[in-house]
């Protein structure tokens, strides 16, 4: 399990379906509202947050630079000064915003975020999806949903690991049987398409 922090703000859906996906890789999450109420809540451990300047209270409980935010607010005024606040006050901090649109997501990228999210679009191309190619549809369907013995995962690379400083181009990735490496991901959560030129020299650590 990871030792980073997540650090989710926005007690919704969005937030709530965050947090389901990443409590398995997170050693430490916190979920934050801007309603008081929800910090009565039976089920999830809620903090309150005020969208203020000060943030200190977080800097308490959490190494920030171990830790990745998540911007889920519904509104997209919130949403946005919320990253421009933690980008102000945590310059190396991974802050991955949701947008509701395109055009919020250019906001959210000028205001500091990491990476962004359109909520709507993401939904498009899932719909996109289902009607223009139904075989691929079906089977991220089935890796995702069903009881499928196809998985897909993600693989730290440490300095333990036998491929660590290797170039991508020289490893020979027919001999793991039964694996199909898709993508790299960087430290700072960028990821590359395995397959493209691009990547091929790159050396992995």
């Amino acid at each position: 399990m990871n030792t980073t922090s997540a650090l989710i703000f926005g007690f919704n859906k969005f937030a709530l379906e965050i947090y389901n996906q990443v409590q398995d890789k997170y050693k430490n999450i916190k979920l934050f509202s801007l309603d008081r109420k929800d910090i009565g809540n039976k089920i999830y451990t809620i903090k309150h947050f005020d969208l203020s300047d000060d943030w200190e209270d977080i800097k308490n409980i959490v190494d920030i630079k171990n830790s990745i935010a998540f911007c889920a607010i519904e509104d997209d005024a919130q949403n946005i000064f919320l990253t421009i606040s933690l980008r102000a006050n945590f310059n190396k901090l991974n802050i991955i915003s949701l947008a509701s649109n395109k055009e919020s997501a250019n906001k959210l990228k000028m205001a500091g975020a990491t990476k962004v999210i359109p909520i709507v679009e993401t939904t498009a191309d899932i719909i996109t999806n289902m009607l223009e190619k139904p075989i691929s549809n079906t089977v991220i369907n089935n890796i995702l949903y069903e009881k499928s013995t196809l998985k897909i995962v993600q693989i730290k690379i440490t300095d333990n690991t036998h491929i660590t400083n290797t170039q991508i181009s020289d490893i020979d990735w027919s001999k793991y049987k039964g694996i199909l490496v898709l993508s790299i991901m960087y430290k700072d959560m960028h990821t590359e398409f395995i397959y493209s030129s691009k990547i091929k020299k790159h050396i992995l650590n």
